[in-house]
């Protein structure tokens, strides 16, 4: 880094000459956009999506306000993008051309772009500058899939996957959640493909080759979205549809199609959906995650498409962000559990209605003994709902722990206060914090001037602070149970000490939760003819559904089934959520003798992996190898 840049970022109070111990809970570690003197109120889009090059190409407009009237320059974040030139748009003046410097790489955050102010800028008017910059093939945001890799196998396909910070590497700007801002795009494609955005989609549009969007309500850069593709749509009910590719459409419609009233239902409990419609985008396998809550249009994987709605838990999970997470948004990425814990929250909620209590029940308790796995290998220092966060990779730094005990923490409040009362508390605070940013601090004053002060002496806000800055978890924290997966985990043992049948158990009655406590429950000491017969009997292998595959295939891994091997190389192959196929090649790399056999299966099957995923999966091997055998 140049010490011109490293004096500008010191200024802009991004690099610290004091103490590391100096730390700011409500500053943003993880940008480098100097946002105490500019804020971005708007961004204009305009972009050719080159699928030969597997770069866009084109030009951000920011529309900014200046809040230091002594700053020389704008900071941006980037990450590989090549910026060809800047100009500032002056109201009813002559574009004129800026000076910039883009500054040292950060394994982690990128590079600042650097910005001088010209001297005729008008510190009373709204700062316009322009940039022309095109992507890099290795975008950290963006897969390019070529037609194999996709249902149809005729066109290419391309998406992107913003959060945590990866949208700095698709476009130039204040990639920070503390900075919401409306957005327009021109997307340039081919003629034949559909572009979405999470944006006023409109399923009637003609493919032409150009579209045209807005978003107006202001959001976070990591739900910035865009997706282009052989792209259909399907209606689920006035408000609701899904676009996915032809191959998938009729599956996606069955699979989903109690969107509609999962969405009047979440209304009715969470107060007005702020965003128009509210629609589905089911994507390839590569995609790295389950869901992304990416407004108007949340992006899935289709390893929901498990054939008889077993999974749709991901879309209460999804459509729950458009109130925590989208309307009132975590302002840095050590306050996620705001997006994450309250969403998990709200999801059990909605799943007791959409279903009963005993399957939310259920899942609650799948989410509990992940936690508890979490706290295993997640460090204590990053094991509060609020650590110290000022380095490591905001994608991992926490595992799932953010969402579980997150979730065991609004429950807490619940059975403090009651449901009635707490849900009274939630409504208030949606309306009062809507379109806003807020930490970790600023929930807890609310909280306890809004509920914890009503009744001081239920819950007191040194309790809610240990659960804030504490690792694992309080010695009242609830635990929750489920009669269906106590009984499923007592068969378990049953069975494998020949005590019960398979045709005793009653699998067919179970929900796919209930199946998977049970193969999580099997004793360490079955053996092979054991495996085998479960097996065959539930068609482990073979299954539809993602999740179970996920839980067999992690037994097959750890407990070295080697006549599954082959099957545990398929499920490799055909999913890329990182959930699903990451735990199974650590499992496999850390079962003392298979390491190799791992990296070797992940090596065939990484091209058709998001970055993300091939990042989570590189991060599993240096973990098994830096602990071999563990």
């Amino acid at each position: 880094m140049s010490r011109r840049i490293l004096l500008i970022l010191t200024m802009a109070g991004i690099v610290s000459c004091g103490s590391k111990d100096e730390y700011d809970p409500a500053h943003d570690y993880f940008s480098f956009a100097n946002t105490g003197q500019f804020i971005t109120r708007h961004i204009a889009l305009d972009l050719e999506v080159d699928f030969r090059a597997e770069k866009l190409r084109g030009n951000v407009v920011l529309h900014m306000k200046m809040l230091d009237e002594s700053a020389g320059e704008i900071i941006l974040d980037t990450r590989d993008l090549t910026v060809e030139r800047i100009i500032f748009i002056a109201p009813g003046g002559s574009p004129e051309p800026a000076t910039f410097e883009i500054g040292e790489v950060d394994s982690i955050k990128g590079a600042p772009l650097v910005i001088a102010l010209p001297a005729s800028v008008d510190t009373q008017a709204e700062v316009v500058v322009r940039i022309d910059y095109e992507t890099s093939p290795g975008s950290t945001a963006l897969q390019w899939l070529p037609p194999e890799l996709t249902a149809g196998g005729k066109h290419p396909m391309m998406f992107s996957q913003s959060q945590a910070i990866h949208a700095r590497s698709w476009i130039p700007l204040q990639d920070t959640p503390a900075v919401r801002f409306t957005y327009e795009a021109t997307i340039h494609t081919p003629s034949e493909l559909l572009a979405v955005m999470s944006a006023n989609n409109d399923p009637l549009v003609p493919r032409r080759g150009e579209y045209h969007f807005e978003m107006p309500q202001p959001i976070p850069s990591y739900l910035v979205a865009l997706a282009v593709g052989n792209l259909y749509f399907a209606p689920l009910g006035e408000d609701t549809g899904v676009y996915t590719e032809p191959e998938l459409l009729d599956a996606s419609v069955y699979e989903f199609a109690n969107t509609q009233d999962m969405l009047d239902v979440a209304v009715k409990q969470f107060g007005p959906y702020q965003w128009g419609r509210y629609d589905l985008l089911v994507l390839p396998p590569s995609f790295p995650y389950g869901g992304m809550e990416n407004p108007r249009l949340s992006f899935l994987t289709p390893s929901l498409l498990a054939g008889d709605r077993s999974l749709v838990s991901v879309v209460a999970h999804e459509l729950a962000h458009s109130w925590s997470g989208n309307l009132v948004t975590n302002a840095t990425w050590r306050d996620s559990w705001l997006n994450e814990g309250m969403t998990s929250y709200l999801e059990s909620r909605l799943m007791e209605i959409i279903y009963d209590e005993n399957r939310a029940d259920e899942e609650r308790v799948l989410g509990y003994k992940e936690l508890l796995q979490n706290f295993e290998y997640v460090p204590v220092e990053r094991q509060g709902l609020a650590p110290r966060l000022e380095s490591g990779d905001p994608d991992d730094v926490q595992g799932t722990i953010h969402y579980h005990k997150g979730q065991l923490f609004l429950q807490y409040l619940e059975n403090g206060f009651g449901r009635e009362r707490f849900d009274r508390f939630l409504l208030r605070y949606f309306e009062d914090f809507a379109f806003q940013t807020i930490t970790t601090e600023v929930f807890l004053d609310y909280l306890d001037a809004n509920l914890l002060r009503s009744d001081p002496g239920i819950i007191t806000r040194e309790q809610t602070e240990a659960w804030m800055y504490q690792p694992g978890l309080p010695d009242d924290a609830p635990i929750p149970s489920s009669t269906t997966l106590d009984r499923a985990a007592e068969l378990a043992v049953a069975w494998a000490i020949g005590e019960v049948t398979l045709d005793d158990i009653p699998f067919a009655a179970w929900s796919p939760q209930a199946t998977i406590h049970f193969i999580n429950n099997l004793p360490d000491d079955l053996d092979d003819k054991q495996l085998e017969s479960l097996d065959k009997y539930l068609g482990l292998s073979d299954t539809r559904n993602a999740e179970i595959g996920r839980t067999w295939f992690i037994q097959v891994a750890t407990r070295r089934y080697e006549p599954a091997y082959a099957k545990l190389e398929e499920h490799l192959n055909r999913y890329g959520r990182t959930r699903l196929v990451a735990v199974v090649y650590g499992s496999l790399a850390t079962n003392g003798q298979d390491l190799a056999l791992a990296k070797s299966m992940f090596a065939k099957a990484r091209s058709a992996y998001h970055p993300l995923t091939v990042s989570s999966i590189e991060g599993v091997f240096r973990r098994a190898e830096a602990e071999p055998g563990e």
